[in-house]
């Protein structure tokens, strides 16, 4: 497309049809201040300094932490390139008075000496403290460790960069306060968090810690301290691992006002995989982290779990860590400051390093073969984390109860830890003296050969290209044709592409894309999906006159319209997604967009329906699968309206994945057909293929369709592992469509296209399909360009999703457990009292009943469990004071007793005032009458209605368009009668075109309002409401 014709679609897409419809539309619907353009902060920080390398035990030349620690991964991210795209930090020194945030004056003033000391009084030094050396230099490198990491998260809050890494040695997440461990000299970390609370005045800072040892230093600095959420994942064995502490087991959750804001995730077996690892993050962090939404991420980034690290034992692919850190990537408007911790196997971390650096700077994520199922060990623990947890955090809703007599059928998740026999390190068992060693386990050359194979094989297949261009997009004004010539009106109208296509340009978005040519579909395309009689029938309207085009009747009753343009804009339609998906697909482009009109997602083989003609998706699944020879597809559908022609034509076909959020109103919502029902699961070969999210009840938003998204969708994605995803992305879900009447903002668009954005190395095709309010469609699908472009997701409220979505979520796993592995985790578990009675049970011996779990919890808390609230992230607290130095010792806070008591486990405690009824409850909220939706007493509208007909009403009448009975809406403007937006939606385009923005319900005699968006009792229509009363039942209104 030249600039010529580049100005002429400008000019065009700025036409409108009819200003005054437009106005009238805004009556439906308000302009939200959502509807800003995203922040976009681009740029990541390396730091990095070879004065680090300085830092070695003299004296041992094989200790496992060396400089090549540092040395080989910058090595490897030169080599791809990495370094030269990256903002490089210089090195600073951190200062004494940064240190003693975290660390006491005499542990500066001991690692200070060891400047000087000679190398017997160094080897004598080193036996008083687990797991540690030093030489004269380490000092200097400690100071220089913590000035990178500080230097990183200040350039980062500071919004000088995105997000950064610091390649740093010595580690730092077993340091305490008083005390060296676990080759950890100061906690770097630790002071970065206390640094960035105090001088930045941040609320809330998330440490996520996957280094495959726990992180005991990090934990006690911030146990009772709610403005930081510490979570670790880590290899425990039920104790027996180092560091052997009892507290790092998953039942140490805080304390005070910290109580829920430390997580552990203790994995007991080693081997754990990809697999395990992504179900710890999709099942607890992600949910956690979005409701407590932090303003910074911080990551203690150890390397020691990944494949061929002796002392991890653990088999994570250095390609995961990449779509971990994908995943941070969502929060905190892409703050991430990631610093090295551990890691021994110097391929395996050089790797991991250069890949999440590779994400960081917002590379595509490598492609990962299908993810298993997650192993039963890791399923226990994740269900223990989560049965401790749920009095804190409201994500944790999607387990069943435990009913009387019943178990859990993960043996462990019935008890509470510690296991007997196993035997802790405390303050009175701790050794005197340490033998440091480090007896690492050396493997045999043969041994050796083999893990390297294996490394240099996943390296080999691993593929690190990305395309030459970010995004490309496809729009052509030329499909603004297409209209309705009898009722202008009509909500899919050409301004829908225009307005979408002057967001672009407006936010700059325009110009960061790659331009597509677009182009009409073939009819040899068409065929693949579409009958070729069917294919005809459209061809051949465009030799027949306005007048014979609005008399067929079928159009007319499946919401269709047709004009002697709207052929060539369909073919339009569907060939401009098929240069989209060919641009992707031949690596000209990593991910596209496309803008076009009419949709397709409703549009079966053989019928045309719900405003659509040729199902676009469907066409180009088949155009990815015959020329580019596809093997999987995903088809992520979130239009408000089920996806009916999309799922008809692969519910039988396992390579194609359709899943479809809809709204379904128990199959009263358009197309009101059971086929959207969630106990549709695909037929044949293609049984499990096919995900309906069918909302029932509530009006969704972005609460609802993040926790679907969290607990379905990407666990079953990844599962999946799509090659190509499309996105069916009707927008008439979100806030203010008048056909929708859901909430979803631009910014859940945006977090929804960014967690499909890490599946199929990036390779993601956006192709609009339904969507109503001309501002929150341009909005909303500005908002996932510019995620696909790479900007960061805007900030959301903490996901709290409805009763109604959480039992539709509960009812879509349910039935596709057995299909997806992923999935496992619907299952019953007990709550702590629960526990409590079943050990009390057990200890006063066979037959005894002992005390009930009603009781158990009366005496515990009179609030259980399940009704606890979740922690609060709203506003801040200020921090207790941080535990002395006593506790933080190498044998743990909990000095190897029993830990945590029983009774805080139980969630909140302490007196309540006597339960309300619901009447209660009404009054307090200023409700004086009991409505399942509270209407408006007044309203501007009212002024409109007219008086009553002499004739009054008919409540049999059809709808004045479509001729149904079912369900019908009279006007109190016109009194003209036409169908619910559950029908035909007749009623809604009335309201849009006439202005007439009063109805009543011939079904429940409600009234509505379509300008205020609300039911409305008012005496003012109590004379229709009687007339439509003596109709419907032949007596009066009582």
């Amino acid at each position: 497309m030249d600039h010529q014709e580049e100005n002429q679609d400008a000019a065009r897409a700025r036409e409108s049809d009819d200003e005054d419809l437009a106005m009238l539309m805004g009556l439906c619907s308000t302009k939200d201040e959502d509807e800003r353009k995203p922040k976009s902060i681009n740029g990541t920080a390396l730091t990095y300094d070879e004065v680090m390398t300085k830092h070695k035990c003299d004296w041992i030349p094989s200790y496992p932490e060396n400089p090549s620690r540092i040395t080989q991964p910058y090595a490897r991210c030169s080599e791809l390139g990495l370094v030269d795209r990256c903002r490089r930090l210089q090195m600073r020194y951190a200062t004494e008075d940064l240190v003693t945030l975290q660390h006491s004056e005499e542990l500066v003033e001991k690692a200070k000496a060891t400047a000087n000391m000679t190398l017997e009084e160094l080897q004598d030094f080193f036996t008083k403290y687990d797991s540690f050396y030093c030489n004269n230099a380490s000092f200097e490198c400690a100071l220089a460790a913590i000035g990178c990491t500080l230097e990183t998260m200040e350039h980062i809050i500071q919004e000088k960069v995105r997000n950064g890494f610091a390649l740093i040695r010595p580690p730092g997440h077993h340091s305490m306060h008083n005390e060296f461990c676990g080759y950890s000299i100061f906690n770097n970390v630790a002071i970065a968090a206390k640094h960035a609370l105090e001088a930045f005045n941040l609320d809330r800072i998330l440490i996520v810690d996957w280094d495959v040892h726990h992180g005991q230093g990090t934990q006690y600095a911030f146990y009772d301290d709610p403005r930081v959420l510490y979570f670790s994942i880590h290899r425990y064995e039920n104790g027996m691992y180092w560091p052997n502490l009892r507290e790092s087991d998953y039942d140490f959750t805080g304390k005070g006002k910290g109580k829920g804001y430390n997580i552990n995730v203790p994995l007991n077996k080693i081997g754990m995989t990809d697999s395990d690892y992504f179900a710890v993050l999709q099942q607890i962090l992600m949910p956690v982290a979005y409701e407590f939404r932090p303003q910074l991420v911080v990551v203690s980034n150890g390397f020691d779990a990944a494949l061929g690290d002796q002392k991890g034992e653990m088999e994570v692919s250095p390609s995961a860590y990449a779509h971990f850190i994908h995943m941070l990537g969502s929060l905190g408007q892409g703050r991430v400051c990631v610093v090295l911790e551990g890691g021994y196997c110097i391929k395996s971390l050089s790797e991991g390093c250069a890949l999440t650096l590779r994400s960081l700077l917002n590379d595509p994520c490598p492609l990962l073969p299908p993810l298993q199922e997650p192993s039963d060990s890791v399923t226990e623990t994740i269900l223990n984390v989560i049965k401790v947890l749920h009095p804190y955090w409201s994500c944790f809703r999607y387990q069943k109860s435990l009913e009387v007599g019943e178990l859990c059928p993960f043996d462990d998740v019935n008890t509470l830890p510690p296991r007997p026999g196993v035997e802790f390190i405390t303050e009175e068992n701790r050794p005197h003296t340490y033998k440091n060693d480090d007896a690492y386990p050396v493997l045999s050359d043969e041994d050796t050969a083999a893990l390297d194979k294996r490394i240099d094989a996943l390296i080999a297949e691993t593929s690190l290209t990305f395309a030459p261009h970010r995004t490309c997009m496809v729009f052509d004004a030329d499909m603004r044709a297409h209209k309705n010539m009898s009722f202008k009106g009509h909500p899919e109208r050409p301004d829908r592409i225009s307005r979408i296509y002057n967001q672009h340009i407006e936010w700059g978005l325009y110009g960061r894309c790659l331009q597509v040519q677009s182009r009409l579909a073939t009819e040899e395309e068409l065929a693949t999906v579409h009958s070729e009689a069917y294919i005809s029938k459209i061809k051949d309207t465009t030799d027949k006159t306005q007048q014979e085009l609005d008399n067929v009747m079928e159009w007319r009753m499946n919401s269709i319209f047709v004009c002697k343009d709207t052929y060539r804009c369909a073919l339009l339609s569907c060939g401009s997604v098929l240069s989209v998906v060919d641009t992707v697909l031949s690596g000209k482009a990593q991910n596209g967009v496309a803008i076009v009109r009419p949709p397709g997602h409703h549009a079966e083989c053989d019928k045309a329906m719900g405003f659509c003609f040729f199902n676009n998706v469907a066409v180009a699944v088949k155009y990815a699968q015959n020329k580019f020879g596809v093997k999987r597809i995903l088809i992520l559908d979130w239009d408000v309206h089920h996806g009916n022609g999309t799922q008809h034509q692969f519910q039988d076909d396992p390579s194609v994945l359709f899943i479809s959020l809809h709204r379904y109103d128990n199959g009263g919502f358009y197309p009101a057909s059971d086929d959207g029902n969630y106990t549709k699961v695909g037929s044949g070969d293609g049984t499990g293929y096919n995900i309906n999210v069918s909302w029932s009840g509530g009006f969704m938003g972005d609460s609802e369709y993040i926790s679907a998204f969290q607990q379905i969708v990407m666990p079953v994605a990844y599962e999946f592992a799509p090659d190509l995803v499309l996105v069916s992305a009707g927008f008439d879900a979100a806030r203010g469509d008048p056909l929708g009447g859901y909430d979803i903002t631009p910014a859940g668009y945006g977090h929804m296209t960014h967690m499909l954005s890490g599946l199929a190395n990036g390779r993601v095709v956006v192709l609009l399909e339904g969507g109503y309010n001309l501002y929150s469609i341009a909005a909303s699908m500005a908002t996932c360009t510019s995620v696909l472009l790479g900007d960061q997701c805007p900030t959301m409220p903490a996901p709290q999703p409805c009763q109604n979505a959480v039992q539709t979520i509960c009812d879509v796993l349910d039935v596709h457990q057995q299909y997806w592995k992923s999935l496992k985790f619907r299952v019953k578990i007990p709550t702590i009292a629960q526990v409590m009675d079943m050990e009390e049970k057990m200890k006063q011996g066979p037959g005894s009943t002992g005390p009930s779990v009603d009781e158990v919890t009366e005496k515990m808390s009179s609030t259980s469990v399940d009704e606890a609230p979740a922690a609060s992230t709203d506003t801040k607290e200020e921090s207790a004071a941080p535990p002395d130095g006593s506790e933080e010792t190498g044998a743990g806070a909990a000095g190897g007793g029993t830990g945590v008591a029983k009774e805080e486990l139980m969630g909140a405690c302490g007196g309540s005032e006597a339960p309300m009824t619901v009447s209660d409850l009404l009054k307090q909220q200023n409700f004086e009458k009991m409505y399942a939706v509270q209407p408006l007493t007044w309203c501007p509208h009212l002024e409109t209605v007219q008086p009553l007909p002499a004739r009054g009403l008919d409540t049999g009448d059809p709808c004045d368009v479509c001729g149904d009975l079912s369900e019908n809406w009279v006007c109190l403007v016109c009194y003209k009668v036409f169908c619910s937006r559950f029908v035909n939606e007749h009623m809604l385009f009335h309201g849009i075109e006439a202005g007439h923005l009063m109805v009543l319900s011939y079904a429940d005699l409600s009234v509505w309002c379509y300008g205020c968006d609300h039911y409305v009792d008012n005496q003012v229509i109590y004379p229709m409401k009687k007339a439509a009363h003596r109709s419907k039942f032949g007596e009066d209104l009582p």
